[in-house]
């Protein structure tokens, strides 16, 4: 199962349903912290398991968009490595 949000403010959209906004978090359903690390409900942070977290480090945010920041540490958490290929050799 893939990231989902984790907020410090929420806003309701035209069809009634809850989106993030303010600073924006990676959180993993089930798990009482964001991958940074932030403790959820001591960081006073809104959980959105119904909104994924795509954000990439290429995004840019505008005054028009509610989100006004997103986290670095989230975003190395939830980007793809390459696999290592390890061989082991005898002596």
């Amino acid at each position: 199962m893939g990231a989902a949000v984790a907020a410090a403010g929420e806003w309701i959209d035209q069809t009634g349903v809850r989106q993030p906004a303010g600073g924006v978090h990676a959180w993993r359903p089930g798990h009482n912290q964001t991958l940074c690390g932030l403790p959820l409900a001591r960081s006073g942070l809104h959980r959105f398991p119904h909104v994924p977290f795509d954000f990439r480090s290429t995004d840019v945010l505008t005054d028009a968009d509610q989100i006004g920041w997103i986290c670095p540490g989230c975003i190395a958490a939830t980007r793809e490595r390459p696999r290592r290929n390890r061989t082991f050799r005898r002596p």
